[in-house]
């Protein structure tokens, strides 16, 4: 495993086989979801929160477990998670907000932000860092190379931040594809959009998001975590299961890049998130439509997941828009992420016409929140037959 999980895809197709929870009849509303929860974490463990939505309204929320083992602290509904790539979608909107202001354009491109940019890189546009189909060098293999020539660099204590990854980027000589030809998912590219949201709005990634995002939203506890500069209240820290033990695992060398992963949050903060979503409360329906469109590349906008993905999803299809993916499940339409890194593991699914949102948050790795929320979500689709 990588100092950072590479991908962050729901796992809701190998569902039942990757909670190891039994499958078996279920019953409707809050009683069946909590059946659902009531042993995936033990109270003394490292464990989850949960937050199932109807129509606009809360149904179902309650936290599972510790924060941590060292006071033993449960987690709650306020309790803060890293989010992981669960972020990308406030990155999104980030770039999007910055759109609907004429500061950018999708089509801008790097070179035009990024005078310096080496050629492989410069006609890659904000749409294509976006859709992940803009083909940048991958920063970890980047991070590998360079300390492959020059020792370590990095570590947990001294975490690689957005200006070293641009440096990286910069110094690199081509790219994976020829931007707008193929998919695949890049932490890279959604550093990279952090980095332009402050180039471009004059301000941090964290105060433009706490301005145009969390303030109007009143998600008073999400914030973008910068080490010694910020504290995230009411905070979960990451785990790793280890035989029949758990141990703090809450930062690696990558644990502080801030476009791809660097949001905490709670399940309170994301139900108002939600509800702005749902009632276009930062951009209107129109423009949020190119969030919604699947990634064309080379003529189709079906991608196949890659073999660094959970085996279980080795090729699968799927389809991404702007920070979020956007294949069905079971002919229900669905806007989805999920975020998987150090400690934290985290998924939201967003059925739009049904009125259904599921979110898990885990600060374990053992977990499969994807499958978790799928397994909510059948619960909802079982009821309506």
């Amino acid at each position: 495993m990588r100092r950072t999980a590479r991908l962050a895809m729901v796992v809701g197709w190998c569902g039942l086989v990757a909670t190891g929870l039994p499958a078996q009849p279920q019953k409707a509303g809050s009683e069946g979801v909590a059946e659902i929860f009531s042993s995936v974490a033990k109270p003394d463990e490292p464990g989850l929160a949960v937050l199932v939505k109807k129509d606009g309204r809360v149904v179902f929320e309650r936290g599972y477990g510790v924060k941590e083992r060292r006071t033993g602290s449960k987690i709650d509904t306020k309790t803060n998670f890293r989010l992981a790539s669960v972020t990308k979608q406030f990155t999104a909107m980030a770039i999007m907000l910055l759109v609907h202001d004429g500061a950018l354009r999708y089509e801008t491109t790097i070179g035009e932000i990024f005078a310096e940019f080496p050629e492989y890189g410069k006609k890659i546009t904000v749409r294509q860092l976006l859709n992940h189909t803009g083909g940048l060098p991958d920063y970890e293999d980047l991070m590998d190379a360079a300390e492959k020539a020059k020792g370590t660099v990095w570590s947990p204590e001294k975490q690689i931040q957005d200006a070293e990854v641009l440096m990286l980027l910069e110094s690199a000589t081509k790219g994976k594809f020829a931007p707008g030809t193929k998919w695949e998912y890049s932490n890279s590219g959604y550093v990279l959009l952090g980095v332009i949201v402050a180039q471009v709005s004059g301000k941090s990634f964290g105060d433009f998001l706490d301005e145009r995002i969390f303030a109007p939203l009143k998600m008073a506890d999400t914030m973008v975590y910068k080490k010694g500069k910020n504290a995230v209240p009411s905070r979960a820290y990451g785990h790793t299961k280890d035989a029949n033990s758990f141990k703090e695992t809450d930062q690696s060398s990558t644990s502080a890049t801030l476009g791809d992963g660097g949001v905490y949050s709670n399940v309170d903060d994301l139900s108002k998130w939600d509800d702005a979503l749902r009632n276009y409360t930062l951009l209107s329906a129109e423009e949020m439509k190119p969030a919604l469109e699947p990634a064309k590349f080379g003529g189709v906008k079906t991608a196949v997941l890659p073999d660094d993905a959970p085996a279980a999803l080795h090729g699968v299809p799927v389809e991404y828009g702007f920070g979020w993916f956007l294949d069905p499940y079971k002919g229900h339409e669905r806007m989805w992420h999920y975020g998987d890194t150090m400690g934290f593991k985290t998924a939201i699914q967003r059925f739009t016409k049904d009125g259904l949102t599921v979110i898990v948050l885990c600060n374990r790795t053992d977990l499969d929140p994807g499958a978790l929320a799928t397994r909510v979500s059948d619960l909802y689709f079982e009821k309506r037959k």
